[in-house]
């Protein structure tokens, strides 16, 4: 049985940008994504700043599979591609909630 390769931290950021892009192209995906986060529309930017963020964008991708089918599709990846290269990313981000 052939190994899969795993990600480099450098690799999976990029996934997970791509990710959040195609997040935000559709305002259904963002709505979602905002309801789940807790992260206001215009505070995004910000957060993308945070470290980890961008591992919660692909737990965002991963808890869906219309979603996750629907991103792989769009990048033109395996789904099986989301997981790893989440878990490059090492620790999930989570929003610091006052």
């Amino acid at each position: 049985m052939r190994k899969q390769p795993t990600y480099s931290h450098e690799t999976a950021e990029m996934l997970a940008v791509q990710a959040l892009a195609f997040i935000a192209e559709d305002d259904n995906r963002l709505s979602a994504f905002v309801a789940s986060t807790g992260i206001p529309v215009q505070s995004i930017r910000a957060a993308a700043r945070e470290p980890n963020f961008l591992a919660g964008v692909l737990e965002h991708i991963l808890s869906d599979d219309t979603l996750l089918i629907a991103f792989a599709e769009g990048a033109g990846i395996n789904p099986a591609e989301v997981p790893r290269a989440r878990q490059a990313l090492g620790t999930l981000w989570e929003l610091d909630l006052p």
